[in-house]
């Protein structure tokens, strides 16, 4: 059962974030609520019409320490955190302090300013707010009496609910803001503890590939999915506050139809994103996921004469029947062209840089339920390797993106015989796929196309022949990249048989010089790299 709505008389007001403050001072004027406010905002409500009193004119007690201490005061405080109960009543009256009903704060956006370029370490610390979340943390919990409001989108709806009740405070809706309140709180002091953790005692970067001792991690939420891998399992999507420091993610695609996205899209979506980032410097690519799985890519350096929409068709073509249901992710534009391609096939996603609206207009027509991902800043770099985290019983593991640090190119030939030019831009290219493949992964490609892709296996062996199965006759001649070394000479054997010419792996079994020599039995040429690329 409720307990008794609470009456709005007096409420403070302090936001950095002054959208929609219109909302609230028609809703203030409108109930009459006397309003306590500081600085900015009490110039804002003023000039929107709101009788104000300054915070300071309040308390008594000036502004001090540069802003440093403005709400820090206890007739703030005990307005705020008072019981409804006859001893806290009576010692507000001892101490001429005065209920406060309404809290509406957000705080110094840290965040937003630790993003800027250049931002040094002291505007990072000026910018960690204090009494802002002393304030909300205080409302919150008291919120049996309080109402606290965070987050600007919620002025209509306090308004519409306090319209609706006689201005008086339903407990559903003090208790819901208070949730709010505190997870918001619980974000900033996250945000605050990563950065920290990420400078030195100058506030001095530290290593990017650094590992925190303590990671704090906060999502907000993006989406309720219709289900998770499974119709029975529930399932959401957060958007993380360590994700803002890296490239654009799928919380910041824009989708123009079809669908809600699933959570299998979004994980099919994330690999096709992150295998497209690898292959953007290489030249024009396409590549097409399915089951967290490339099923075909396609790269062709930007100076060959191929067409995005020609790439895409390469890239499909590469395994036709596993495209089927696919999620597609492109270098470029969508245009009509392209547009034209994507239709012939059932896809359930596209992720690109951007549309066309020609491209758009078909689709829409053709290919309803597709969805369509523009991500325009898809391919900047961020200058961090991305943080990726993985739940496990007990916990959460945490390990930086896997990136190729040493490309086929700057290998090193153990074999008699080198790669000739056009081997190893293929090679450049299985090796990026061979890492977005589950290991045990081997990738076989011939002129910038994926033949043949064998992954997820519990021996190399076996993944060298699942690849061979599905290249067929187009094995004879391709090149071969294997995530990591070969334990055994069988597994070249296997690829000299489907006409493997060249391979690249890292290296560094205790039977390497036998699969030297089983390379040079067969006159394949072999790069070792050093870098092993597994993908559990």
């Amino acid at each position: 059962m409720e307990s008794p709505e609470t009456p709005i008389r007096r409420a403070l007001v302090s936001v950095s974030d002054k959208s929609n403050l219109k909302v609230l001072a028609e809703l203030l004027i409108e109930a009459k609520v006397e309003v306590l406010s500081t600085g900015g905002t009490y110039a804002a409500l003023s000039e929107l019409g709101v009788e104000v009193t300054q915070v300071s004119e309040y308390t008594g007690a000036p502004e001090i320490l540069d802003g440093r201490v403005k709400t820090l005061h206890p007739k703030i405080h005990g307005g705020i955190l008072a019981l409804p109960t006859e001893d806290h009543q009576q010692q507000l009256r001892v101490n001429g302090i005065a209920p406060i009903d309404l809290v509406v704060v957000n705080l110094y956006p840290f965040r937003q300013v630790i993003q800027r370029p250049g931002c040094s370490f002291e505007t990072a610390i000026e910018n960690i707010d204090i009494g802002g979340p002393t304030m909300l943390r205080a409302a919150a919990k008291n919120w049996p009496r309080v109402a606290v409001v965070v987050d600007p989108a919620d002025y209509g709806r306090l308004a519409a609910v306090l319209r609706e009740s006689d201005f008086k405070l339903p407990e559903s809706l003090r208790r819901s803001l208070a949730r709010k309140a505190f997870a918001h709180t619980a974000a900033y002091d996250a945000a605050i503890a990563n950065y920290l953790a990420g400078v030195d005692d100058e506030g001095q970067p530290v290593d990017a590939d650094a590992l925190p001792s303590e990671l704090f991690v906060t999502g907000a939420s993006e989406a309720e999915l219709r289900y998770g891998e499974n119709p029975h399992q529930r399932a959401r999507f957060y958007s993380t506050n360590y994700a803002s420091r890296e490239p654009s993610g799928l919380d910041r695609a824009i989708q123009h139809q079809g669908k809600p996205l699933s959570y299998n899209n979004l994980l099919d979506a994330d690999g096709a994103l992150g295998l497209i980032r690898d292959l953007k410097p290489h030249g024009t690519a396409a590549v097409v996921m399915k089951h967290v799985s490339p099923c075909g890519a396609c790269c062709v350096p930007s100076a060959r004469e191929l067409s995005l929409a020609e790439v895409f068709v390469r890239a499909r073509q590469a395994d036709a029947e596993s495209a089927f249901g696919g999620i597609v992710a492109l270098t470029g534009e969508v245009d009509e062209e392209v547009a034209r391609r994507i239709a012939e096939t059932f896809l359930e996603v596209v992720i690109a840089p951007g549309y066309s609206e020609p491209a758009r207009t078909l689709l829409r027509r053709k290919k309803k339920n597709l969805r369509l991902l523009e991500l325009p800043d898809m391919f900047k770099s961020a200058g961090v390797t991305p943080l990726r985290l993985r739940s496990i019983a007990g916990g959460l593991l945490a390990q930086r993106e896997d990136v190729v640090g040493v490309r086929v190119s700057e290998g090193r030939v153990v074999t008699k015989r080198a790669p000739t030019p056009a081997e190893l831009a293929d090679l450049e290219l299985a090796q990026i796929v061979g890492k977005a493949v589950r290991s045990n992964a081997i990738v076989f490609v011939k002129d910038g196309v994926t033949v043949g892709i064998g992954g997820g296996q519990t021996s190399r062996v076996e993944a060298s022949r699942q690849a061979a199965r599905r290249a067929g006759e187009l094995a004879r001649g391709s090149v071969l990249a294997s995530d990591a070394f070969f334990p055994f000479r069988d597994g070249v054997d296997a690829a000299a048989a489907a006409g493997v010419t060249a391979i690249v792996e890292p290296g560094g079994s205790r039977r390497d010089e036998e699969v030297i020599a089983a390379a040079d039995e067969h006159g394949i040429a072999m790069v070792f790299t050093g870098e092993r690329h597994f993908r559990h």
